[in-house]
Parts: C-alpha cells; sequence; structure tokens
C-alpha cells in the first residue's frame, strides 16, 4: 500500500493564507471558494476558512519533511519570515525549525540530520 497525509488546516482568511503560503514558494489554488490548496515539490497543504479563529489559542500545526533543512531555513530567513524554533539538530537524528502562519498553525520542518546515516 502507498499512503501519504496531508494535513488540513485552519485558515483566518484563505486570500492571507494564500499571499504568504506563495511567499514561501508554494503554487497555490482556489479549486473552490471556501478551500484552499497549497504545493511545494509535492508538499502538500490544504486550508478551510475559519473567521472566528484567533492564532493566539490555535492548536492546528504539521510536520514537513523535506531533503534539506538547512536550505529551507535560509531560504524563508532571506524572506523575513520568522522563525519561532530555531533550526537546530534534534537527539532524535533530525534537523528541524519552526514557524507559526498568520492563522496560528505551527510548522515544523525537518530533514535528516546526517544524511549518509538514514
Amino acid at each position: 500500500m502507498t499512503a501519504r497525509s496531508v494535513p488540513v488546516l485552519p485558515s483566518r482568511d484563505l486570500t492571507e493564507t494564500a499571499v504568504l503560503y506563495q511567499r514561501l514558494g508554494f503554487e497555490v489554488a482556489f479549486p473552490m471558494d471556501d478551500y484552499l490548496i497549497a504545493d511545494r515539490d509535492g508538499a502538500e497543504l490544504h486550508f478551510f476558512p475559519d473567521a472566528d479563529l484567533d492564532p493566539a489559542t490555535s492548536n492546528a500545526g504539521c510536520y514537513l519533511q523535506v531533503d534539506d533543512a538547512d536550505a529551507l531555513h535560509h531560504e524563508w530567513a532571506a524572506l523575513g519570515v520568522r522563525v519561532i524554533r530555531p533550526l537546530e539538530d534534534k537527539p532524535w537524528g533530525l534537523r528541524e525549525f519552526a514557524l507559526v502562519d498568520d492563522s496560528g498553525n505551527l510548522i515544523r520542518v525537518a530533514s535528516l540530520a546526517d544524511p549518509t546515516n538514514p
């Protein structure tokens, strides 16, 4: 069986979410007025509108596994994206960082700390 998981995250404003994720290098599509799909290199994020969402109390989030967290961190830092957890090696063998989008969604990004030792 081949499987993959796609997070469905809340957005207080789909237009605002689209602008942010396009800035982060995602291709964005509005297949319906009430849904947003953002895709970057096969990492797909879906968003639904929640106008009453309070970003400060949101518990939503996802984990993106990428080939090179360092490169993505560098790219997003150059755009001025505020990272809330610095890029660092974790004891479980991953190199990761995290950011929070405008709707309060926690986005953790990680790659193998030592790609030669999976």
